[in-house]
């Protein structure tokens, strides 16, 4: 007999307590976007393969998976992030001239994981803001990602910034060619200081710039020391001025009390390097090794879509913030157990809903227990009705004598 109950490996369901507090979660978390005039989108899950793979390029082509439209016999893709989606429809979709601010929440499924044990199907949760080269747009982005966390219920939150530009300005100061690049890009994601000296060394890049190459991946801490940091590629000359100008900016208004997290800096995280060009960001929590949240600013978007538009935002998976938040954020009312029938039940029950209250009726009189969500019952009282605790003395859901 096959075990046709089984599911694919890296996909789950989401039952019960942990399916409602996603979806409550989802809510809160969108409610807030909106209140600060985010407006909500609805992508399809499935569209033409290449529309998916923009921005994301090479990122996304190997976590995508891919099928045949038997209607046109081209080539779909079912998505594995969002923001491509998110970005048409801002460039062929609404083409507004001004910024707009876009929120969007639905599964994403990957072909592959970019982390071990990492689900394959995530609930992806995230804010785009288009239109503005400001760095006030990145900050806006950032305190939203940190908002999303915080209402998840995960407290202090870290949040982990660089800036894409201090590398890619190095490497195009040292006239480097794109496989010299890639290997000075492979060695720094290693933070492999003796891979760094070696690709320097053969490439005989001038002290100023191979210094601050090989410095790079001890350039991070509490950004405090941000400012020294910077010293080490500033000495290079111009070329990197104006993304260290802009990191400061952002980092400065971070600081300046918008939000309980704490800030550390890192000059050569080059996350999203291939479609970002500024700000990149994540927001981490103590005793949890990965980033749950990340984001980055990557203008141009749309470009594809023929019509390029400076863009920043950020995406989280809300299925891993409810793992990570664990019974802290489960709903705060049980429910209420109602008989299958008595004079003026039915209005009771309705006024309970009314007020938001959880009500079950049961389907026979006498022969239905409550179910295990149950954590108080509907009793007769004279004429009316009343709720009172289930007892739980004798076991689950005992009924009270």
């Amino acid at each position: 007999m096959r075990d046709l109950w089984l599911l694919p490996p890296g996909m789950e369901d989401l039952v019960a307590v942990d399916a409602e507090r996603l979806e409550r979660l989802r809510r809160v978390l969108i409610d807030h976007y909106h209140c600060r005039g985010y407006d909500l989108v609805f992508p399809p899950m499935v569209e033409h393969l290449d529309s998916l793979l923009e921005p994301g390029g090479e990122d996304l082509e190997i976590e995508t998976f891919k099928l045949i439209d038997h209607a046109s016999g081209r080539q779909l893709g079912v998505r594995a992030d969002m923001t491509p989606q998110i970005a048409r429809i801002d460039a062929h979709v609404l083409k507004r001239t001004g910024p707009a601010r876009l929120c969007y929440a639905g599964p994403v499924l990957r072909a592959r994981t970019r982390q071990d044990f990492e689900s394959r199907e995530q609930f992806q949760v995230g804010a785009e803001l288009y239109g503005s080269y400001s760095a006030r747009a990145d900050v806006e982005i950032v305190d939203l990602m940190m908002d999303s966390v915080s209402l998840c219920g995960l407290a202090r939150p870290q949040l982990d910034i660089g800036h894409v530009g201090i590398f890619r300005a190095l490497a195009r100061k040292a006239g480097v060619d794109a496989a010299a690049e890639a290997e000075l890009f492979d060695a720094l994601q290693r933070k492999s200081v003796p891979d760094l000296e070696a690709i320097v060394g053969a490439l005989s890049l001038p002290a100023p710039i191979g210094d601050a190459l090989v410095a790079l991946p001890g350039l991070h801490g509490p950004v405090a020391e941000l400012d020294a940091a910077l010293e080490h590629v500033c000495r290079v000359g111009p070329e990197t001025s104006e993304a260290v100008a802009n990191l400061r900016e952002v980092v400065g208004a971070l600081q300046g009390g918008r939000g309980c997290f704490d800030i550390y800096f890192d000059l050569s995280e080059l996350r999203g390097y291939h479609y970002h060009t500024g700000v990149v960001f994540a927001a981490l929590v103590a005793g949890h090794g990965r980033e749950i949240a990340r984001g980055g600013r990557y203008d141009d978007a749309g470009a594809v879509f023929g019509r390029a538009r400076a863009a920043t935002g950020f995406s989280l998976d809300l299925r891993q913030l409810i793992r990570l938040a664990g019974t802290d954020q489960a709903p705060a009312n049980g429910c209420i157990f109602a008989p299958a029938q008595g004079r003026g039940l039915d209005e009771a029950v309705r006024r309970l809903r009314e007020q938001g209250e959880r009500v079950v009726c049961a389907l026979d009189e006498g022969g239905d227990r409550p179910p295990p969500c149950c954590d108080r019952r509907l009793v007769v009282d004279g004429a009316s009705w009343r709720v009172e605790p289930i007892a739980t003395t004798g076991g689950a859901n005992t009924p009270s004598r």
